[in-house]
């Protein structure tokens, strides 16, 4: 009986998913809010049966009640989020918020199937970063000032990785981590924070050669450092955030050329310097050479993939156990396993999902260093996510870092909600700027005065102004052409205008200068 059960529950877990994926698509395509507020109602119940389903299997097959009670904790984590979010972030995307949930149900399923203690860390992790970053959308939204720190973003990214260099010991042929009371932490992982904020903060505004020069300078110490820690998935990561966005910023292609070039030699460097990466390229090249050494991992890893088939072999049916840093590095080979290949298809279409989300994101917002910021931090978990999966199918060489939310990973899981909520906040900020552009046209399409009050409740101050002087300029030629148009109401030149008109004959140009002085008082708001 209970394999029936556990044979009939994978093609209703693969439901749940295709349906949940389908519905993330749907929910970006709808036009009204209406069906969009629907098609979010539904990813929530997807989300929650998925889960149900998952655990049940999970706790008939192992008897073990704290099945039961991380149910109950991920269930209560979804629903929590869900309405803090709508009590604190009315206007957030719960498109992304809806996907980062769903991708953490999955790595939690797949983390309490592989062992229930580690299950119940990356929860309460997630739980925890979950409540810190419901300020990081406030901060994003009101500190204007982080445009202008990008100089202490790059040094304080420097020094935090230079002290993993300098303290960390060396685990799995790298210094990756730093223990501080019994906890550990991974700053190459929140580095990739502050790496696109010292970015966006040095080429928001100027991007001469110079410039350039003065950010690849600084871009390469962070690389330079993480190659020497043989972090090499870290570096990997920050030198394609590095060229994405200085394209960007630049709107030059040759920069991405150069880079692409500089990251060839560097990668020829890095197979000379490092026994390790010889291992693994080696090893990508032939996996069977060695099968029963530095292979073994590798292969292993295959036969997970290919074992399931397309729809998987179940919760528990599979052996995964038997994968090394299966948790870490090769999440996606268990989920291939046991959830079977289209599971892992929609998988992978809901995590470019995401990045399709965070890319939108980045184009609607006007200002560079927020658009910048944007971009850089979707190129981060769009490419730490090919890596992953890449490495885990051989199609490139294994370079060990996790896939983001699904992974065991403490710092993984905390610095990429970090991240989302950066997203929300600036997603927050852009909603704002429509309405105030909403606001804006309004009052040159009907020249309402009454715009003055809405302008001070919207907190347009000196501050706002010199953020964005365009916006600025936009309003006071808008206001300038209206208080022409209208110059009927501005009783005294009007008067001698039609008192002069009733006359034989009247002076065009002293009216002309009248009319606007007059214009030029009412301006001065």
């Amino acid at each position: 009986m209970i394999n029936i059960i556990v044979e009939i529950s994978k093609y209703v877990l693969l439901f749940f998913m295709m349906m949940f994926t389908w519905g993330v698509y749907r929910a970006l395509a709808a036009r009204d809010s209406l069906t969009r507020s629907y098609r979010l109602r539904m990813q929530l119940v997807w989300m929650i049966l998925f889960n149900l389903v998952a655990y049940i299997v999970l706790y008939i097959q192992t008897m073990d009640i704290f099945m039961i009670f991380m149910y109950g904790g991920v269930v209560l984590y979804i629903i929590l989020t869900q309405v803090l979010y709508n009590i604190i972030y009315k206007r957030a995307s719960f498109v992304l918020l809806n996907v980062m949930c769903m991708l953490l149900s999955i790595g939690l399923v797949m983390q309490s199937r592989l062992g229930i203690d580690t299950a119940f860390k990356q929860l309460i992790i997630a739980s925890i970063a979950t409540i810190i970053s419901l300020f990081i959308p406030v901060i994003i939204r009101k500190v204007r000032a982080l445009q202008n720190m990008g100089l202490f973003f790059a040094i304080a990214g420097i020094l935090l990785i230079g002290a993993v260099f300098a303290l960390a010991r060396v685990t799995g042929g790298g210094k990756l981590s730093i223990s501080l009371g019994g906890i550990t932490f991974q700053f190459s992982e929140f580095v990739k924070i502050t790496f696109v904020f010292f970015i966006a903060g040095m080429l928001k505004e100027v991007t001469t050669f110079a410039q350039v020069i003065k950010v690849t300078i600084l871009a390469g110490i962070h690389v330079i450092i993480l190659v020497i820690s043989t972090d090499l998935g870290a570096a990997l990561i920050y030198f394609v955030a590095y060229i994405v966005m200085v394209c960007v910023a630049t709107r030059k292609v040759g920069y991405a050329f150069l880079g692409l070039g500089g990251m060839a030699a560097a990668s020829v460097v890095a197979y000379r310097m490092f026994s390790h990466v010889r291992v693994r390229v080696d090893v990508w090249q032939d996996p069977f050479a060695d099968y029963q050494g530095t292979g073994y991992q590798i292969v292993q890893a295959l036969f997970g993939v290919c074992a399931g088939g397309w729809f998987g072999t179940g919760l528990l049916n599979g052996s995964p156990d038997s994968i090394p840093v299966v948790k870490e590095d090769f999440i996606f080979a268990a989920i291939c396993e046991e959830m079977g290949i289209l599971f892992a298809i929609c998988l992978i279409l809901l995590c470019m999902g995401l990045f399709l989300v965070i890319v939108n994101i980045s184009m609607k917002l006007t200002n560079r260093f927020y658009k910048l910021v944007a971009i850089g931090l979707g190129i981060e978990y769009a490419f730490q996510v090919f890596l992953t999966i890449g490495g885990t199918t051989k199609f490139i060489p294994m370079t060990g870092v996790t896939l983001p939310l699904i992974s065991y990973g403490g710092s993984s899981v905390m610095c990429t909600i970090f991240m989302l909520a950066i997203i929300q906040g600036l997603y927050v900020l852009r909603k704002d700027e429509i309405d105030e552009e909403n606001e804006i046209q309004e009052f040159e399409e009907t020249g309402d005065r009454n715009y003055y009050p809405q302008r001070e409740r919207i907190n347009y101050s000196e501050a706002d102004k010199k953020s964005y002087p365009e916006r600025d300029t936009e309003l006071t030629r808008g206001l300038t052409r209206k208080f022409t148009d209208t110059t009927r109401e501005f009783t005294g030149p009007e008067q001698q205008y039609e008192e002069k008109k009733q006359g034989q004959g009247f002076d065009t140009e002293e009216l002309e200068r009248k009319i606007e002085k007059a214009t030029e008082d009412s301006l001065r708001w």
